[in-house]
């Protein structure tokens, strides 16, 4: 009789199961939809400093010329000095803002790697569970 009873219970374990995977992946894949809406978040920032970047460095761009301009004009060092100082902190600034966005841009930081952990850890829960029967 415990046969028959063993026997009845399978299809409604396998039942379970199937369910419960599925559910399992369902989830795992909202959990992955959402580290990666986050993770194009970061990539809208990344490239806004981009934007940034470039908007100063038409600026320093601008302020350079004038320094040019200004010590062709005057033939003094100090207008044009002063201005060739602007413009170069400018650039630099731009640079860095440049080499921030491109470094934040990389594939690596778009990848869902909390739901890549998820996924491993419920693969050994699984794993686990077929071990000990």
């Amino acid at each position: 009789m415990l046969e028959s009873d063993a026997q009845k219970s399978s299809p409604s374990l396998i039942t379970t199961a199937l369910t419960q995977i599925s559910t399992l992946v369902r989830k795992e894949v909202d959990l992955a939809r959402a580290e990666v809406a986050d993770n194009l978040t970061s990539a809208t920032t990344a490239i806004g400093l981009i934007v940034a970047a470039v908007v100063i460095a038409l600026t320093a761009l601008n302020v350079l010329a004038a320094a040019v301009v200004a010590a062709l004009n005057e033939l003094g060092i100090e207008p044009g000095w002063s201005a060739l100082i602007v413009g170069g902190t400018l650039g630099i600034l731009g640079f860095v803002l440049a080499t921030k966005g491109m470094n934040d841009l990389k594939l690596s930081s778009l990848a869902p790697t909390r739901t890549a952990k998820n996924v491993q850890r419920d693969a050994q829960a699984v794993k686990e569970a077929y071990d000990a029967k």
